[in-house]
């Protein structure tokens, strides 16, 4: 099983942008000597008190001088907000920065009216599957230069590298998202951190539309990956104390709390005590939002996710009050699944 990990610059209690920004940039720097797939950062708005998170066009730009081998990605960019064009400009100077390693996460979301307003989002869009499935194929059009020569873009250019053209992913946590990404003959990463009953559907769904695409950036078979709220710790106990914040933090958004993290304490007490450790078995059908364990519990638990919806890849999200507590997340899976370190 490969392992990559998405990161979402949460400000620390008492910090700024500019401590989160530095703890991404720790996260991907130990995600390559760790030998982690891939390092995605995400797009969140109207929530930069609590995630600084929300330009990854620019934010990768910086890890791509600050990593040299593991691929960089967004997780994801919201194609609803923005032209294809602009953002297949945006991934091809990121492959100029990083030649060959760059991947184009591409998704969409509305965040609240007013930064919707203020992006120049239109939230009335008569058929939202459509125009996303559109954007999709127009970015990668871009990207490849497909535009047939009669086409009013076909003269249009964007910078690369020179190396391996960056490479598309479609995001999403519902079906509507597997059926496009099946329809484009694209790779597909499902966010089961945020809709996990839906994950099995998802892949179901992405298998039933495949169409083997010869299109730039496109598959001859599905390929997926899953990611997934996780944390480890060195027992099951450990790990589950550490999980209480991502269960609290869910319990807060359940009631339009958005974006907060409270403590480990905080947590606790807010859930009325210690969440109990995950299983090592789940149950068939069972899905957590988040889950925990010792290396050994994890591992396990992830395999049978991953198995679940068939593919070869987890992405590991964290929502963790203590930076330091995801960095010894990471390093106890990487050491446990075996991955080399570079």
């Amino acid at each position: 099983m490969d392992l990559s990990l998405v990161d979402l610059s949460p400000v620390p209690d008492s910090g700024t942008a500019t401590d989160a920004y530095e703890n991404t940039v720790a996260a991907a720097r130990q995600a390559e000597a760790l030998g982690y797939s891939r390092f995605w950062v995400a797009e969140h708005h109207a929530m930069a008190d609590t995630l600084a998170g929300t330009t990854p066009e620019v934010l990768l730009g910086h890890l791509a001088a600050e990593t040299d081998t593991i691929r960089l990605g967004s997780g994801a960019v919201l194609l609803n907000h923005y032209s294809p064009y602009k953002v297949a400009e945006v991934f091809g100077t990121l492959d100029g920065l990083a030649p060959g390693r760059i991947d184009a996460g591409l998704g969409r979301a509305n965040g609240s009216p007013a930064a919707d307003r203020a992006l120049g989002t239109d939230r009335r869009v008569e058929n939202p599957d459509e125009d996303h499935h559109e954007k999709i194929d127009a970015v990668i059009s871009h990207l490849y230069e497909e535009y047939p020569d009669e086409h009013p873009y076909s003269d249009l250019e964007i910078p690369r590298s020179g190396e391996r053209t960056p490479v598309p992913w479609v995001l999403g946590s519902s079906p509507s998202s597997a059926t496009i990404a099946g329809e484009l003959g694209l790779r597909y990463c499902f966010a089961a951190f945020i809709r996990p009953q839906f994950a099995t559907r998802a892949f179901e769904t992405y298998r039933e539309h495949f169409e083997p695409s010869e299109r730039g950036g496109g598959l001859d078979e599905p390929e997926g990956m899953v990611a997934v709220n996780a944390i480890a710790a060195e027992t099951d106990e450990k790990a589950a104390r550490k999980r209480a914040v991502a269960e609290a933090s869910f319990e807060r958004m359940a009631r339009g709390v958005v974006g907060s993290t409270p403590s480990v304490e905080e947590a606790i007490d807010e859930l009325g005590g210690v969440p109990e450790p995950t299983p090592a078995t789940l149950d068939a059908g069972e899905w957590p939002r988040a889950i925990s364990g010792s290396p050994e519990t994890l591992t396990g638990l992830l395999d049978q996710l991953a198995d679940r919806v068939g593919v070869g890849e987890v992405m590991i999200q964290q929502v963790v009050s203590d930076h330091a507590d995801a960095l010894r997340s990471h390093e106890l899976l990487a050491e446990r699944i075996g991955l080399t370190s570079s």
